[in-house]
């Protein structure tokens, strides 16, 4: 991690006493903010307050009983980041941060608070901003209060969505000038060690016309005795022209209800291209939308999971093409064993005006064991008359003649199978090749197939 003067290491903050899920939460967290912002979150929890849970009777949350998997009454919010053991960091944290020394700049995020964040430099004299969303609310506050829970993630998309809207205490603001190209990563890690609480964090990345940049975030945590939950909501913005790669590799631990809602705004002639990592939490719930709004903006949308035990994932994904000649492309691969289940439904809109589009969604899943389930619910709504679309889901069991061919080569029978998972799932890191992403996932499948 770099120590360089631009280096910003907060201080470790005493272990405050956590407060309710309230509106007093929300009071609580506006003291010193700008009164836009402070009105904002009021909002937000209003809508909040007059928005029904999500339900399995409706046909977006079929598979997955918000009810049972998180009790709001039962969570903490801790407003201020702290480690225990007077400031001394996590094995797990530690070792994560070691691994990116490689990067345009860094930022931690403890129990959803910022402790640090470092930036080349040179990428700062360009007028590039890394920087928490605390700050930047004072610092930036003319870009946060256009953009920050307005058009890309607003909390009308859902009640989860409105709650992080009202208590997100902190997060990451990335911001990179026209013409500026970021060579390396920023590297992101956000380690949560309070059981019992909820964390509520947003990442905005704007990127104005014709930059380039990508922005890796790693979620992380031991496992925990009692449910947790993480919220997160992401906002991507790629101007005319723009590069965009995001990447989210969640490995929480277990007993975690991670939810994100993320959302990519493509324009003219821009690329985004999400890659999502699922390896860890009990429960996953991961809304993704991506939206192309101007001609010749083009979205890879790329997804990998892996399951044992009783995890569970929940993916929800939506490609809306709302301007003409736009192209995504959704790949999304799951591996699940012993009690693991899935749930994966996708949804291509193509607008009115959005002629000579061109769409594909497939969703494919291994299954390793006879207990675990994978459900796919792959759509298609188009109002176009010119366009070229498809979607494709398989559910299927290890293939019998790629083991047999391993093993009559010497593998054992666990080598073999582990060889055609990461076969499998390496399909779709082989679509991002990401500086050191590929190999980080890997060694975490890899760990993970060690108990298979």
């Amino acid at each position: 991690m770099s120590n360089s003067p631009q280096a910003a290491e907060a201080p470790i903050a005493e272990e405050e006493t956590p407060s309710s899920l309230d509106e007093s939460a929300v009071e609580r967290i506006s003291e010193g903010a700008p009164s836009w912002l402070s009105e904002r979150r009021r909002h937000a929890w209003s809508v909040f307050e007059d928005t029904p849970f999500p339900s399995t009777r409706s046909e977006e949350w079929r598979y997955t009983d918000v009810s049972r998997v998180v009790n709001l009454a039962d969570l903490r919010l801790v407003t201020d980041g702290g480690l225990a053991e007077n400031g001394s960091r996590p094995a797990g944290l530690v070792a994560a941060m070691e691994e990116d020394l490689a990067a345009s700049g860094h930022a931690v995020l403890v129990d959803g608070s910022v402790v640090h964040v470092d930036l080349d430099p040179a990428l700062e004299e360009q007028g590039v901003i890394l920087t928490s969303l605390r700050s930047a609310v004072h610092e930036h506050g003319d870009l946060l209060e256009e953009l920050l829970a307005t058009e890309v993630v607003p909390p009308e998309d859902g009640k989860l969505q409105a709650l992080n809207a009202a208590l997100w205490t902190d997060g990451v603001l990335l911001y990179v000038p026209r013409n500026v190209k970021l060579d390396l990563p920023v590297r992101v890690t956000r380690w949560v060690s309070h059981a019992g609480s909820a964390v509520f964090a947003r990442t905005l990345i704007v990127a104005e016309p014709e930059s380039q940049l990508s922005y890796v975030e790693e979620l992380l945590s031991d496992d925990f005795d009692q449910r947790t939950f993480v919220s997160s909501a992401v906002e991507v913005i790629a101007r005319d022209g723009a590069q965009i790669q995001f990447v989210s590799i969640q490995q929480l631990g277990r007993d975690v209800f991670c939810q994100s809602a993320q959302r990519t705004l493509a324009h003219r002639d821009a690329k985004l291209d999400t890659l999502n990592v699922s390896l860890g939490a009990s429960v996953t719930r991961l809304d993704l939308n991506s939206r192309l709004l101007g001609p010749g903006a083009h979205s890879e949308l790329l997804g990998l999971y892996f399951g044992d035990e009783d995890q569970h994932f929940d993916h929800n994904t939506s490609q809306d093409h709302v301007a003409p000649d736009t192209g995504s492309d959704l790949l999304y691969k799951g591996a699940l064993d012993d009690r693991a289940q899935s749930a994966f439904r996708g949804m291509i809109r193509v607008h009115r005006d959005a002629q000579r589009t061109d769409a594909y969604q497939t969703n494919r899943n291994l299954l390793l064991s006879d207990e675990c389930r994978a459900n796919s619910l792959p759509n298609l709504e188009i109002q176009a008359d010119d366009v070229r679309c498809s979607h494709g889901a398989t559910v299927g069991q290890l293939d019998s003649e790629a083991l047999f061919y391993l093993l009559s080569r010497g593998l054992s029978q666990d080598q073999a199978e582990r060889l055609i998972v990461l076969g499998f799932l390496g399909d779709v890191l082989a679509r991002l090749p990401l500086g050191g992403v590929v190999e980080k996932v890997t060694r975490a499948i890899e760990r993970k197939l060690e108990h298979v």
